[in-house]
């Protein structure tokens, strides 16, 4: 049987980074946290996440204690229930290595699950595989097409990106490095260009054509 990790079209959606760094050894995807009750007073983050869910598809696995549901509720009301998917743990009781004590209802989180529980948590909640070895296709957006567009390298860029995120949505304080992978999850190389003649009619420059 090969060892390949399974590729998953969908966001997923975990609490934490050591969440995230679990998950990433059993799938191929793109997998962001909540940072835990952050989520709730962040309207830039939940706005992101919403536009993911339209594109993408969003997967959301939270732990299976109290906490994890109330993040887990909290975003059922945000996102459209039609774009989101539920994954869940099972009750699994103890201790995950790092941790010093087990949490209060003593339940183990998703950094605490085996690879089989969690790849069959997101199956059950119906991700999507893409065929052995395939990519998730993004939006093929590279550095050298933000300066083209003058979104990095020259004296306004930054007044241009935070043009740019406002209208799109996306979190003020992301960097140019942020920003290209927000992109290239959300649209492709034409549709920024498109936006950029809009909110940058007289500014923006032809991209140069590039071999592919």
């Amino acid at each position: 049987m090969s060892r390949e990790k399974p590729t998953i079209r969908e966001v997923i959606l975990v609490e934490g980074k050591y969440d995230q760094n679990t998950l990433s050894q059993v799938v191929n995807a793109t997998i962001l946290t909540t940072d835990g009750f952050q989520i709730f007073k962040d309207r830039q983050r939940v706005a992101f996440l919403r536009r993911l869910a339209e594109t993408r598809g969003l997967i959301l696995l939270t732990d299976s204690d109290g906490a994890g549901f109330l993040i887990r509720n909290f975003l059922k009301g945000a996102i459209p229930k039609e774009r989101i998917k539920q994954a869940y743990i099972p009750d699994r009781y103890g201790k995950e290595r790092r941790k010093r004590k087990a949490g209060k209802e003593g339940k183990l989180g998703v950094e605490g699950m085996t690879p089989e529980i969690l790849l069959q948590a997101l199956l059950r909640a119906g991700a999507t595989i893409q065929g052995a070895g395939e990519k998730v296709k993004a939006g093929c957006i590279r550095k050298q097409d933000l300066y083209a567009l003058g979104l990095s390298g020259r004296q306004d860029s930054a007044d241009r990106r935070r043009v740019l995120m406002q209208y799109l949505e996306l979190p003020e304080h992301m960097s140019a490095n942020a920003l290209l992978d927000a992109l290239n999850l959300l649209m492709n190389l034409k549709t920024l260009q498109d936006y950029c003649e809009k909110l940058f009619p007289a500014k923006t420059g032809c991209l140069n054509s590039r071999a592919e």
